[in-house]
């Protein structure tokens, strides 16, 4: 394999993860091709939370700058219950959460996040971004991979040292690797997000003012459901987004649901909070799809990051920050070890796996929490009643004050 082969990256997706995979990358001197199916980059969803250890990478990037001027710092969480609106729990953010954890917890629209990407992108002269391309095919030989590229119904073959699937919950490079054991397809999770945006000033925001802090993340808690809100675009807006159960609909970002099935899983709220749900539709239904497969690496050099990898429920809100350090490690260990791409990535996906895992299950904690009812709902309120900010803040430590373990290879 020529030198210039073996240090050509290549990335499939160009969202947050694939976004911060280039830069991670060329940031370590390496040449990056990043190739988007879409013509045009749309930002899907709306709003997201960046916790300390997302936005820790963010910097470093150059990317957090870019960011600040239209993300929002939120002074604390908040859980409430949604049938009395009482306050049932905070933690400190703010100042707080930035010296407790050498980083920023921020919120923000997520088209503001890409946006910022894409801006450190475009100043890069050593990452090619390439959109309306779609990988068709995947081949390995003794020179690395190369990966068949079509563009404007012309395929071409792109080869590397390594290729990033960074390509989201339904990956066409995942779908490429489906034949081998260890890859797997997607999956509903049986759970409907709904998401709707705001404006501060209109009928449905003045509502969520009466009930919500304009400056936290507020969580309202329910058996049916549970909603978390929260200010965005520089406090202008309002994100809104609904869990509940719900059928299979339409893959893709989002799909159309019966409101019926909101409306139903709101019984018994609060009259405030159920006349904010009627006035901030319509909701737009996302099904949630995970991915749980038992590899995410090939030797001959092949990773899959984010939500390509590990697609997980919103519920630890770390979806975002979990592709972000994923492209961060990995960029780092390819860079550390030259000449051995396939030990760096057993070593990436070794150390990725338990801390993703641990995300995982703090995720299933909290909506297990959050939907909680009966004696079990009556018992979470006993246990956070006893628990000052301070320890539910230390709680999140491991979470939120995580940083990268140097490596030492022997």
């Amino acid at each position: 394999m020529t030198e210039t082969r073996s240090r050509q990256i290549i990335v499939v997706g160009a969202g947050i993860a694939g976004l911060t995979a280039a830069l991670a990358f060329a940031e370590r001197g390496f040449p990056v091709r990043l190739f988007e199916q879409a013509r045009q980059l749309e930002a899907a969803g709306a709003g997201l939370q960046l916790s300390p250890n997302a936005t820790r990478i963010l910097r470093r990037l150059g990317v957090l700058e870019r960011l600040l001027p239209e993300a929002i710092r939120p002074q604390a969480v908040v859980l409430k219950d949604a049938r009395s609106l009482r306050e049932l729990a905070r933690v400190p953010l703010g100042q707080a959460a930035e010296q407790r954890w050498g980083a920023p917890y921020l919120v923000a629209h997520r088209a503001d996040l890409q946006a910022a990407l894409m801006e450190a992108v475009a100043e890069r002269p050593d990452i090619e971004l390439v959109t309306g391309a779609r990988v068709t095919g995947i081949a390995v030989d003794p020179q690395g991979i190369s990966a068949t590229v079509e563009t404007d119904g012309k395929a071409t073959d792109v080869a590397g040292g390594l290729l990033v699937g960074a390509d989201g919950v339904w990956s066409s490079v995942r779908a490429e690797l489906a034949g081998t054991a260890g890859f797997a397809a997607s999956r509903f999770s049986g759970e409907l997000a709904w998401r709707a945006t705001i404006p501060a000033e209109s009928a449905a925001g003045q509502t969520f003012m009466q009930i919500g802090a304009t400056n936290c993340v507020t969580t309202f808690l329910h058996a049916g459901f549970h909603m978390v809100a929260y200010p965005v675009s520089k406090g202008s807006s309002f994100n809104l987004a609904a869990f509940t159960k719900g059928e299979r609909i339409a893959e893709g970002w989002s799909g159309h649901a019966d409101p019926a099935i909101l409306s139903a899983a709101m019984q018994g709220t609060a009259a405030t909070l159920a006349k904010l749900a009627a006035l901030a539709g319509p909701w737009t239904a996302f099904p949630i799809h995970t991915v749980a497969q038992r590899r995410w690496t090939m030797p001959e050099g092949i990773a899959l990051i984010g939500d390509a990898a590990h697609a997980m429920t919103p519920f630890a809100a770390q979806g975002a920050a979990m592709g972000i350090e994923d492209a961060s490690m990995l960029a780092d260990l390819i860079a550390d070890f030259p000449g051995d791409p396939t030990q760096s990535l057993t070593v990436w996906e070794n150390l990725r796996r338990p801390r993703v895992e641990r995300v995982l299950k703090r995720g299933a904690l909290n909506r297990l929490a959050w939907h909680a009812w009966g004696p079990v709902a009556v018992a979470r309120n006993l246990v956070l009643a006893t628990r000052p900010p301070e320890k539910l803040a230390a709680d999140l430590d491991w979470l939120y004050g995580w940083e990268e373990r140097k490596v030492v290879r022997r």
